[in-house]
């Protein structure tokens, strides 16, 4: 699906459903080098359990136009402004990594837009090392190697997934490898540039942390959900950051029984 916002671009998924403006709505927001489509499996799911799905491409990510964003708060933007075209009033917003980020300043910014948010692989501030930010500033293919590296357990890292026929740590580098010049740059600035004072949130929260998390690690996460007053956390054992292919059934019942219950 295509909206145009401020005449640029930006494409989203709705998991085969059609949006109805009395359904709940869920939101899929992703991580740094990636694009909807890793939500699809999850997407799809909730889309036939009755939901309006929306998995948006960032600006410069998937099939939206660019260029991409530099900031979060531009990007919780693009988001709303999504919303806002949509006439979908209040959304359960479910990010990733850099998502979670866009997901914690749409509920400062954009309250009214938020009705509940998951937050997967969390961390706030979100830190990216100098080496990993200087390769990726130079376009060098190790940039995708550190953060892909980063981004598995062990076991990950030999490709293991409870999807049939996917190996995870392959998969994540090919996301990875499709994007246009300078957008991880980019993305991994705006998480590196981003730390919220979180003040008053009381937004129905859960937090997954992965136990074997080495890009945000399950003590940060933890940390994030310190900082929000109606927060809950699950821990996936022996999961690393890239956790929606590492252990997507355990993922998938996660988030099924916070919002569907």
């Amino acid at each position: 699906m295509k909206a145009v916002l401020n005449g640029q671009v930006i494409i989203y998924g709705t998991g085969g459903s059609t949006l109805q403006a009395q359904r709940e709505t869920l939101v899929f927001v992703h991580g740094a080098g990636f694009d909807h489509a890793v939500w699809t499996p999850m997407a799809r799911y909730f889309a036939r359990h009755g939901l309006n799905v929306v998995a948006l491409d960032l600006p410069g990510h998937g099939g939206s136009d660019g260029p991409a964003c530099r900031t979060i708060e531009a990007m919780s933007d693009v988001l709303s402004g999504l919303l806002d075209f949509l006439n979908l009033s209040q959304a359960t917003i479910v990010g990733h990594s850099m998502g979670t980020l866009v997901a914690l300043f749409m509920a400062q910014r954009y309250p009214q837009q938020v009705s509940k948010m998951v937050l997967l692989g969390t961390s706030n501030p979100m830190p990216v090392g100098p080496p990993l930010l200087a390769a990726a500033a130079e376009g060098h293919h190790a940039a995708i190697e550190m953060a892909n590296m980063f981004s598995h357990s062990r076991r990950g890292m030999l490709g293991a997934s409870a999807n049939p026929g996917l190996h995870s740590f392959n998969a994540a580098q090919r996301w990875m490898e499709r994007l246009p010049a300078g957008v991880f740059h980019a993305d991994l600035t705006a998480c590196n540039n981003f730390e919220l004072e979180i003040e008053n949130c009381a937004i129905l929260t859960l937090v997954l942390v992965g136990e074997a998390d080495k890009m945000t690690p399950a003590k940060a996460g933890q940390s994030v959900a310190t900082q929000l007053s109606n927060a809950r956390v699950h821990m996936l054992k022996g999961c690393g950051h890239a956790m929606m292919t590492e252990q997507p059934n355990a993922v998938l019942d996660a988030v099924s029984n916070f919002v569907l219950g």
